[in-house]
């Protein structure tokens, strides 16, 4: 009963009352769902399976399963790709002193750099 393209009815969980198909039947009591349910790993023992087969591949996409599932008017659970973000990455103590250092180094240099013109004009002028 527990076939490719099956529609079941999850009994366990959140996903609970909703409709899904099995894409994929994996290890042990495990099968790939999708539907009305996120897309994962489910245990056939949270299933009902019902009396309606849909014609689908083995391993299909969620846009195929998606389509199918549309053909008998039964909505999909629409899932969003989350958004990558940079975070920010601890540095060692090392690399933290020598950033340290090159940042006192680069606001010393301007000051330093005044007071050698400073020095120099002086004399120049006693020439």
């Amino acid at each position: 009963m527990i076939e490719i393209g099956r529609l079941c009815v999850k009994i366990a969980g959140r996903d609970a009352g909703k409709k899904c198909i099995i894409i994929d039947i994996l290890e042990g009591p495990y099968v790939m769902i999708d539907g009305e349910t996120r897309r994962r790993k489910c245990n056939i023992a949270h299933l009902e399976p019902l009396e309606e087969k849909i014609d689908i591949k083995k391993g299909a996409s969620h846009d195929e399963s998606k389509k199918a599932l549309e053909k008998i008017s039964i909505p999909t659970r629409e899932t969003k790709a989350k958004k990558k973000t940079i975070r920010p990455r601890k540095l060692r103590r090392s690399k933290l002193a020598k950033k340290e250092a090159a940042k006192e180094e680069r606001e010393t240099k301007p000051a330093e750099k005044k007071i050698k013109k400073q020095a120099e004009k002086p004399k120049k002028e006693e020439k």
